[in-house]
């Protein structure tokens, strides 16, 4: 990709130049000059796309209300993001559990498991509920942020049997991600 830097040529400009390209300037202050886009006039859009479309409307929806939050304005802070882009990527991507650490346990109280959760943004909250093997609630509650991937929660019961440790993350946006081990 060609940088462009205070050129006489593209100072100032943005917009469309007749039917041939476009001119901008992103947060950065770049120039970004590209082809106008072309769009067949018949076209249908498959389910999946209607959905996206949806999803992105969604998603600018909840970036409107939420730009201006401290966590938004930081990360898009020396990017040339606009915190209302942040919120619509948080948006469009939902939190993940990618484990739950189960060594620390072995179904008395007192004891730790740990959960290792992720988003573009952040996790606002991890929730632990531990059953017993016909689905009977024996305890739940939230877990304790203890660095940027893992949060733990202690146990507050012996459970006997096969238990069963079900977690949900929620981001910002209150997308939930659920695991059971």
């Amino acid at each position: 990709m060609a940088k462009v830097r205070n050129n006489m040529l593209v100072r100032g400009l943005s917009g469309a130049v007749g039917e041939q390209f476009v001119i901008r300037k992103d947060k950065a202050g770049r120039t970004i000059i590209s082809n106008i886009p072309t769009f067949d006039e018949k076209r249908q859009f498959s389910e999946a796309q209607l959905a996206q479309q949806e999803a992105f409307r969604e998603a600018s929806a909840y970036a409107q209300t939420a730009k201006d939050q401290e966590v938004y304005v930081a990360k898009a802070d020396g990017t040339p993001m606009h915190p209302r882009n942040v919120a619509m990527a948080d948006w469009l991507h939902e939190p993940q559990i990618k484990d739950i650490d189960l060594s620390g346990w072995n179904g008395q109280a007192g004891q730790i498991i740990r959960i290792e959760a992720v988003d573009d943004v952040q996790v606002k909250q991890v929730t632990v509920v531990i059953t017993d093997e016909t689905g009977t609630v024996l305890e739940q509650g939230a877990a304790v942020k203890t660095d940027d991937l893992w949060w733990t929660y202690t146990t507050t019961q012996a459970a006997s049997g096969s238990p069963k440790v079900i977690v949900s993350a929620e981001d910002l946006p209150g997308h939930i991600a659920k695991m059971t081990k």
